[in-house]
């Protein structure tokens, strides 16, 4: 049932995300310059999350599993701007698609470290 869960929550969240990339306009108060690139590197934060939350029930090797992790959430990030492309008001933008991989290459490491670190403590503890 988990991986059940794990597909459908990214799923989920992929089309939400798909979703609001739809939309012609998202009213979002601006309080500084360049505030969406942290909305992107928020939100593929989150995917790169629940990515490799999917994809470690399949993947053992924490290399491998990071590798396919990015490449989900970096694709899904072009694919993403390609379709803003289409959406009147909006436009693909290479700065958002490298937005989106830094914020998952943050979650990708941030879970690494925090297996390594798990690791070390149940070794020594």
């Amino acid at each position: 049932m988990n991986k059940l869960n794990n597909i459908t929550v990214l799923t989920l969240y992929c089309l939400l995300i798909f979703w609001l990339s739809s939309r012609s306009v998202i009213s979002t108060p601006m309080f500084f310059e360049h505030q969406d690139k942290v909305h992107h590197i928020g939100a593929y934060f989150i995917m790169g999350m629940l990515t490799w939350r999917f994809f470690k029930d399949y993947i053992t090797s924490t290399m491998k599993l990071s590798i396919v992790t990015l490449c989900f959430c970096s694709i899904y990030g072009l694919s993403d701007e390609w379709h803003q492309s289409f959406v009147p008001g909006r436009y693909a933008d290479i700065m958002d698609w490298l937005a989106d991989t830094l914020g998952a290459t943050i979650a990708i490491i941030s879970l690494y470290l925090t297996k390594i670190k798990l690791k070390t403590k149940g070794q020594t503890g």
